[in-house]
């Protein structure tokens, strides 16, 4: 090969090095750019995500728990008593739904009330339930051999601190039972599984009820603290269980032929402890901001240094 031959050749080879490199570090510069792009994304999510929790938390954080039933705080001059108190539009009431009970009585699946509405109120003597659902007939009476008439119940354990069996509690564990018939019946009762109800020696729970545009209303009332043995001492500073029983004596429900619910609760409780949870959510709004400006502010110093090379 000539000496020209190899001079071109070393020519050739070093433009085609200078190439490679400045290929190189377009590249590298490429992938820089795309590195950073692919933070500042990451940094768009982190503000999307704070934003969604910003709007959702407070919904969150106000939401009612499942089968809670709050509870009014309530003075002792307040007219509770009557079902048709002004008092009782400050006390939220919570929707209680209902099905059949199961119970192993002819018809037991033939029940018509779906739910009833639960409102209650505590003062420093007393608790007050005012219960109410919609019926289409007023029943009142049971002279007849086949009259049967409207009536309500409340199941609470006789043991505040115990959940019973839903099915009139268990021999262990009782439950007290808060009963109001339309043909003016009214009783407090203890009950050890079903079939087992009897009475107690003293009723302490007063009633007060009326039927207006095809709905009952009633009321419950109560000492809260008891005067006889297996007589649930209703506690003013932890929640308590409860449940619903409505029976329609037009369609001929009676005994275990009823419409109940499931066991609810009464918030007579201070509420959750530990954290709150609007203090949690909030802490994490709050890291969410600082990943998000540490994200953003790193990219931004990497794409300054490479838009500087």
């Amino acid at each position: 090969m000539s000496d020209a031959s190899r001079s071109a050749a070393r020519n050739s080879e070093r433009s085609q090095t200078a190439s490679d490199r400045q290929g190189a570090s377009s590249s590298s510069s490429d992938g820089s750019r795309g590195s950073v792009s692919r933070e500042l994304l990451w940094a768009g999510a982190f503000a999307a995500l704070l934003l969604a929790t910003a709007a959702v938390g407070p919904m969150v954080v106000d939401a009612r728990p499942a089968f809670e039933i709050p509870v009014h705080s309530g003075a002792d001059g307040d007219d509770l008593e009557n079902v048709e108190s002004d008092t009782w539009d400050q006390a939220p009431a919570a929707t209680v739904s209902l099905s059949s009970s199961g119970a192993s009585v002819p018809s037991a699946d033939n029940v018509t009330t779906e739910r009833v509405s639960v409102a209650a109120a505590q003062t420093d003597e007393r608790l007050y339930l005012r219960l109410s659902w919609a019926d289409a007939t007023n029943d009142t009476s049971t002279r007849a051999l086949r009259s049967f008439a409207d009536a309500v119940a409340v199941q609470i354990p006789a043991n505040a601190s115990a959940r019973p069996p839903i099915a009139m509690g268990g021999s262990d564990n009782m439950v007290n039972v808060w009963y109001w018939s339309a043909d003016n019946t009214s009783e407090e009762l203890l009950a050890g599984g079903p079939g087992t109800t009897s009475e107690f020696e003293e009723n302490q729970v007063t009633t007060n009820a009326t039927y207006d545009d095809g709905r009952w209303r009633v009321v419950f009332s109560r000492p809260l603290n008891a005067s006889g043995t297996n007589q649930t001492t209703i506690p003013s500073d932890a929640d308590m269980d409860m449940s619903v029983a409505v029976w329609n004596g037009s369609n001929f429900e009676r005994s275990g032929q009823k419409a109940v619910s499931d066991w609810y609760y009464l918030a007579l409780g201070p509420g959750a402890q530990g954290p709150p949870y609007q203090t949690i959510l909030w802490v994490i709004a709050g890291l969410a901001i600082i990943i998000s400006a540490l994200v953003t502010i790193e990219g931004v110093r990497r794409t300054r240094g490479s838009n500087g090379n």
